[in-house]
């Protein structure tokens, strides 16, 4: 008899397990960055948050390094519900929403004040493009991932100007990238960040567009000489979620979801733009640092100015609207 009831007392027991097991919803999230890279870890503080908020019943489970999908693959696994969530660069979702390429558009923010206000959660640019995201493909944004400032990686003579540019197999990861380099005088290259190490080792590209924070967690400097710092445009990511599996959620589980959001996206931010001097001076011993003086600048700024009018002519009205959303912050 005793057998008898600690044996019901176990199928009881693994009955309440298995059921809290069934009642813990669990996100998985691909990223094609390191997990010690500063998204990574953003996606981890992130797990903090909501894990301790529900009480268990969401967890979260990161597959870094491209382990199950590259970024230009994020959009479709998340939008399609193949996997909960995901990280991926803004611009792979400008085949669906064009317009949310205004963010690579060479110097059209003003300063990193106006890019702050512009891609600020709540902002009317980032209400504009998430609510297009989310319409066209399925995948609701929770929030942006700041990567830092676009910078160009070559070896040999340094870039400095336009002119070095010219002629250069170029390395981008974004339509409007490509136009600015064609603007630039070279030819663009679409290639994912995962593939960028083996792709300079190889020489299969002359010349690369990435942030600080990548030639540093990828070790980009072991196959590159030169690090120019252009700062010409911003590179951002957005951290999104099969919508139809958000909206599964409890109310109050998608509150924390949210709220979470909110609180490592500002945490993220502020780290980034406050770390990429940081980054800048510990790449100093491992990479050449190009610094553009005023006038070489000017010359990136005139050479590419076409980029932006043939943007909104292409882009469509959501574009425009998002150009003159972001515009109005100046």
């Amino acid at each position: 008899m005793r057998n008898k009831v600690l044996s019901l007392l176990g199928a009881a027991a693994l009955s309440i397990s298995a059921m809290g097991t069934v009642a813990a919803e669990t996100i998985r999230v691909t990223l094609q960055l390191p997990e010690a890279h500063s998204l990574g870890q953003n996606w981890l503080a992130f797990k903090e948050i909501i894990e301790e908020k529900s009480g268990g019943e969401l967890q979260l489970l990161l597959f870094p390094s491209a382990q199950l999908y590259k970024d230009k693959e994020v959009p479709e696994a998340v939008g399609s519900g193949a996997i909960e969530a995901g990280s991926s660069s803004l611009s792979r979702f400008a085949g669906a929403v064009p317009a949310v390429e205004l963010i690579n558009l060479p110097f059209f923010f003003e300063d990193n004040e106006h890019l702050r206000a512009a891609t600020a959660n709540g902002s009317p640019m980032r209400e504009i493009l998430d609510n297009a995201m989310l319409e066209e493909t399925g995948a609701r944004v929770l929030w942006w991932q700041a990567f830092g400032r676009n910078i160009y990686l070559n070896s040999g003579d340094p870039i400095r100007t336009p002119a070095d540019v010219k002629g250069q197999k170029v390395r981008t990861y974004g339509k409007i990238l490509g136009w600015t380099v064609e603007e630039l005088g070279g030819a663009p290259t679409l290639m994912s960040g995962s593939k960028q190490f083996l792709a300079y080792q190889q020489g299969a590209v002359d010349v690369g567009m990435t942030a600080t924070s990548a030639v540093k967690s990828r070790k980009l400097y072991e196959v590159m000489d030169n690090l120019t710092l252009s700062y010409d445009f911003a590179v951002e990511f957005v951290a999104v979620i099969n919508n139809d599996f958000f909206e599964s959620l409890s109310e109050e589980n998608q509150k924390i979801l949210l709220e979470a959001a909110a609180e490592v996206e500002k945490q993220l931010r502020d780290e980034v733009y406050s770390q990429e001097d940081v980054i800048v001076e510990e790449l100093a011993d491992k990479i050449n640092i190009v610094n553009l003086t005023a006038e070489e600048r000017a010359q990136w700024m005139e050479a590419t100015k076409p980029v932006a009018a043939r943007f909104i002519e292409s882009a469509g009205p959501v574009a425009q609207a998002a150009v003159d959303a972001a515009n109005s912050l100046k």
